[in-house]
Order: C-alpha cells, then structure tokens, then sequence
C-alpha cells in the first residue's frame, strides 16, 4: 500500500482528496461577507474588509437570503444610503462562492445596469481573492465575462434594466436581486408590469428560489416597495433605551430639537423621556433586533423597514437629519426628505383647493392682457362635441402663470367654422402691461374627442405651433410629456415624419403640480417691503413690488366662479385594484372639468416648448423682448372687458421662443479606410 503512494507529489494529491470530500462550510450571506469581501476605495467610503458589525441591522436582511432560512422573498423599504446595495452586492458574491446558480439582477434601465456593473459589481470581483478566481477577466478571449453577463462555475449572472423585456425574460433564474423597484417603469416595453415579469423567471426553482427585492419609496399608493412591505409581517428593528432598556423602533416625531439649533438634536425615549444621545447609537444598534409588526397571509414573504435614523455614527447624523428638514420649506424638498431619510412614501395632498379662497384672492388685471411678469403665451384646448374650450396663460420665471383668457369656441368638430375661429386664434396677439403685443408660442389640443379632426386641423395650422396632445394616467413615467409619435401612414404602413405629430402627457403630474401651486399663498408683509430681484429689469407682478412664490397662479378680477369651480373640479383618490392593490386617482368632484384639462395641456405645451430645461440666457432674452421701448404704450386700461383693449390683430412684438444658437466645432470626416 504504501508503494502505491510512493512518488513524487503523492502528499498534495492526498490533500487535494481529502479537501474534496469536506463539505463546504454552512455560511451565511453575512459570515461569508466578513470571512471573503473587500471593499474597494472605487465603490466605498470606507475600504477594506467587510464588516457587518458597521451596519448591524443589515445582518438579519443578508442572512434571510441564505439557502438555509426558510424565506423565499425578502422585502427592504429603506431610506437612501443605509447599506442596502451592498448586501445586494454580498449576496451575489454569496452566490459565486458559495451557493452558484442562476442569478438576475435587474436596474430601473439598462444604463443603469451597465453602471451598476462596471462600479459596483467588477469591483466586488476585483478585490475579492475568492471571487476573482472564479470569474474570469474581462480581456480573456470567450471569457464569459461581459458587461451585462458574468459567467462562473455552476452559475450565471445577468444583469440586465427593467425596461427590457428582452432582459427580463432572458433565462429562468434561481436568484432573483430587484434593485430600486420604485423607479422601474410601469411597463417593460409594453409587456407588462417588470416585477411581475422577472419573478416569473423563479418559478422554475420553485421553494428553491430567492427574491430579494429592495427601494426607497416615492408616492403613497403606486410605490411598489410599499405595497410589497404591507404584504410581509412589517418588520421594524428596535433598539434599547441606554437609560431605561425600553425597546423601541427610532420614529422621526421622538427627534427634538431647538428651533434653529440642530447640533442640539437628540432622541426622546417613548418609556422614559430620556434624552438619547447620538453616540448612544453605535451600542443600541448592536444591541437591535429585528422583529414582525403586522400577520403576513404569505409565511415565505419577510418584510423590513428602515429610516436613516439607524445610519451608524459617522454617516447620517441626527444633525443632519435635523438641518434638512428646517432645510425643506418646498413640497418637493419635504417630499424628498421623507423618501430619502424616513423611507416614508409621500402622500400627495389630492384634496382640490377650496374655490371660494381662489375667487376671492383674483387679483387687480384685466381679462385679455398680459401682467407685468408674463413672457410668454401657451394655450389649452379641450375639443367637445359642441363647443371648443381654450384658455390662454401667460408664463413667467418659476413657471409662475397669468390667466390671460378663456375662449368658448361654438361648434363641434364637425363646423368648419368652429376650426376657422381655432385659426384665427393662432393669429390673434394680446396686450403686455410694457405696451408689446404677445402671440400664442405654443397651443396643446387634446385628441381625445374625434382625433382624425384634431390632426386634420393640426396639419393645415402646422405644427411649429400647435402641439397634438393625449393625456394618459398614472405617476410613474419617465417624463410628464413623451414624443413626438407620427400617426400619420403610407398606404404601405409606413410612418410619415412629416405627418400628423402626437405628445403623450401624464395629465396625472400635471393636475398635482396645478393643485400644489394654486395652494401656495399670497406674500408676507415682509415679502411686499423690497421687490423681487428675479425679474432683472422686468416690473414685478404687481404694483407694491410683492415677491409671489415661484409657481404662483394668478387669475384676473373679472374671473366667473363657474371658471375657478371647473378649475378645481378633481380630487386624488386611493382606490384598491381588482388584485387588492392601491392605486391613486383623479376622480370628478363637479360634472363640468374642462377648465382644469385647458390647464394641464397649457402647462403640456410649456413643458413641450422647453420651459423647464430653459438656460438663464432664454429668460433673459424674453424679459428683454417685453421690456423693450418701456412705457411707450402707457399703462393698461383698468377694464374688465377684453373687447376694450387694443386691436387684437397687431403683429407680436415679443414674446418669441427664440432657439438658442450654441457655438460648433468645426466637423471633420475621416474615411474609413485611413482610421
């Protein structure tokens, strides 16, 4: 026996045995973290070897997604950076090394997925010995190892976008990792919902698979990650009282502070009252534990939530939490302040504004003329099947807006004359308070009501000026107004470029952005002292100098209540789907809302005109265009009847959208045969 093993590297080839028949060791994702990962200085702010003990409360999330715990979908609604990623990135190191098979990672798009590759996922191979040796380089030929597809023993990972439902249903997957669900579009091309398509991919690996699905939150009925947390037992992570041992989950409304002094911020124990100190954190977080809120109807589904409240002392501070909020005096800084930092969905104020306060605060201008800061014009129309409704606004810095006026057009689609008046309006200029004359830039025309019409029309007025629109529901899209699509075909099917030109507008975005400005209030005494410096030669709005919050409406004194009643005739209601599922929506609140649609496509052919991508030198010009030869003209007539004002078909003399002519480089061809 002993002249069997009598050669030259018997000793290692007996270890290489034995070491074959040990079994691995019964990591978890958190133990295999801290025996394998490295951080790189690329990807962290604290490189070097891992350590779960920096992040306790992310401990029980990792070692959920292990093979050995019974869960099967992992949900984390979490703040904004609080480690979440990472223990994304452990568990995909997990996978090569320990548990391979096949793995799906999925980004809102595919951009981001490269992204996601190049800065998350190749450092996580770079510096980890146990991982580099598994998966090999990039610049090997047949290697495997692509952006988007990294190939290893037993195991494959794709990473892919949410938007690619080409991706998405690429290969069946045993590990599934769903990276900012929030931020995923409602449709992967057109497909179908890109969380439901992806865990289609597990189905195959049965009790098997592993989803870990993890976000911060946007808006209170159409955030995913908050639908998918109240689905699980709603776990919180509650930490002791270094006074009183009272355990408790950390809630923004304990955190108190002087009125101007955040560095006094401190936490306010629920059982004693005691004052809690920011180094306290770094021994309660260690002494955490994770536990259930609410029953779960679905044992295989855990779910866990965490604010920014828990950042570890040297991230986060409760300071900082504190100045921020002080910080936030807008909807869209509280907004983002409670996505971000608390974790918290947002929830849009959707009760539509009391009308009698917005009839009362109509201000001292004339119907039919352009305020002091208005400059420029766009109209809305809403095509009916009698009539044809416009309202004209005027827009200044701030996407503050002046109703200039409202137009009932009599006659249905099918009056030729009805469409003649529409022209003439194209044509028609109304009166500055500097004496100038301001056209229509831009005339958004809903197609939802005899669309063949409407494009009809749309081409003989020409499409420099007049914008087809049709409004869609729901919140998450990548834009409020997507397109131009050409519906015009050839007999053959192909699509015309110079034909009849479509905007898709989210009418949603648009009717909440209306209702958050017209709840904005009129200036503070202390506001009217000195007058706005944002109009930079331009009078301010009104005569006193008041400085009105920037998206402010402002509605002329000969307004009817009938128009401000349509202005206001929605409201933002939760309903629950067929599936049981929340979802917001503007429901009618009067019969008669054709004011308020007027308004949303006026703002939809501002947006498609470019106003909120404008560069400083664009509003210069048009305060430059309306403050020209100042004073000429005199003052407005103080009348309430537009038919007084002066003949409305002069030539406009400013308020044009002139496109911005940015300096080109010299262009050189190459041919191809000399590269």
């Amino acid at each position: 026996m002993d002249d069997l093993f009598a050669f030259d590297g018997a000793d290692e080839l007996l270890q290489c045995w034995r070491e074959g028949l040990t079994p691995d060791p019964a990591l978890t994702v958190s133990e295999w973290a801290d025996r394998h990962r490295f951080l790189s200085p690329r990807a962290s702010a604290e490189p070097g070897r891992y350590r779960t003990d920096r992040t306790p409360y992310m401990r029980a999330i990792v070692d959920a997604l292990s093979p050995s715990h019974p869960a099967r979908r992992v949900v984390f609604m979490k703040a904004a950076q609080v480690g979440a990623t990472e223990a994304g990135n452990n568990w995909i190191g997990y996978v090569i090394h320990h548990a391979p098979g096949p793995m799906l990672s999925v980004q809102p798009t595919v951009e981001l997925a490269k992204r996601f590759s190049r800065q998350r996922i190749d450092p996580l191979i770079a510096e980890s010995p146990s991982l580099r040796e598994r998966v090999k380089p990039a610049r090997s030929r047949d290697a495997g190892n692509t952006v988007l597809s990294k190939e290893f023993p037993a195991g494959l990972l794709v990473i892919t976008g949410a938007n690619s439902a080409v991706g998405l249903r690429s290969m069946p997957a045993r590990y599934l990792f769903l990276d900012e669900v929030d931020a995923y579009p409602p449709s992967a091309d057109e497909e179908g919902d890109p969380v439901a398509l992806a865990e289609a991919r597990t189905r195959t690996f049965s009790w098997r698979s592993k989803v870990f699905m993890t976000s911060t939150p946007t808006i209170h009925g159409i955030s995913r990650i908050e639908r998918e947390y109240e689905a699980s037992d709603q776990r919180r992570f509650f930490v002791p009282c270094p006074h009183c041992a009272h355990r408790q989950w950390l809630r923004f409304e304990r955190l108190k502070w002087d009125k101007g002094r955040p560095a006094t911020a401190h936490y306010l124990c629920e059982a004693c009252d005691g004052a809690i100190e920011e180094h306290h954190k770094t021994a309660m977080l260690i002494a955490g534990e994770w536990r259930p809120t609410a029953e779960t109807s679905d044992p295989a589904t855990i779910g866990f939530h965490l604010s920014a409240l828990y950042s570890p002392v040297g991230w986060l501070s409760w300071e900082a939490i504190a100045r921020m909020w002080e910080a936030a005096t807008t909807d869209e800084a509280r907004r983002s302040f409670k996505n971000g930092v608390l974790g918290e969905t947002w929830i849009e104020t959707g009760e539509a504004p009391d009308w009698q306060r917005l009839y009362e605060r109509r201000e001292d201008f004339a119907v039919g003329t352009v305020p002091a800061g208005g400059l420029f014009l766009t109209a809305g129309a809403d095509v009916q099947k009698d009539r044809i409704e416009v309202s004209v606004w005027a827009w200044g810095r701030g996407l503050t807006s002046w109703l200039v006026e409202h137009i009932v057009i009599v006659g249905g689609p099918e009056h030729a004359e009805a469409w003649a008046e529409l022209s003439a309006l194209l044509d028609r200029t109304w009166p500055h308070a500097h004496g100038q004359r301001l056209g229509l830039a831009k005339l958004g025309i809903d197609t939802g009501y005899e669309a063949p019409a409407v494009y009809a029309w749309a081409r003989q007025a020409g499409f420099a000026q007049v914008a087809p629109v049709k409004g869609v529901e729901g919140f998450n899209r990548a834009a409020p107004v997507v397109g131009p699509s050409y519906v015009d075909v050839t007999e053959g099917g192909r699509k015309l470029r110079r034909g009849a030109r479509l905007w898709t507008v989210a009418v949603a975005t648009f009717k909440s952005e209306t209702y958050r400005f017209l709840r904005l209030g009129r200036p503070t005494e202390d506001s009217e002292a000195e007058p706005s410096r944002q109009w930079r030669g331009v009078s301010p709005p009104n005569a006193e100098g008041a400085q009105y919050p920037a998206g402010y409406v402002h509605l002329p004194k000969g307004t009817e209540a009938e128009w401000v009643k349509q202005l206001v005739a929605e409201q933002l209601v939760t309903v629950k789907t067929r599936r049981g599922f929340q979802r917001l929506e503007w429901q009618k609140l009067r019969e008669r809302n054709e004011v308020l649609d007027c308004r949303v496509y006026a703002r939809a052919a501002a947006w498609i005109a470019g106003v909120d991508r404008w560069s400083e030198g664009t509003w210069r010009d048009l305060e430059a265009q309306v403050a020209a030869n100042d004073g000429e003209s005199g003052a407005m007539p103080e009348t309430d009847d537009a038919s007084a004002v002066l003949d409305s078909s002069e030539t406009p003399s400013a308020g044009f959208l002139r496109r911005e002519r940015r300096p080109r480089g010299r262009r050189v061809f190459t041919p191809s045969y000399l590269s």
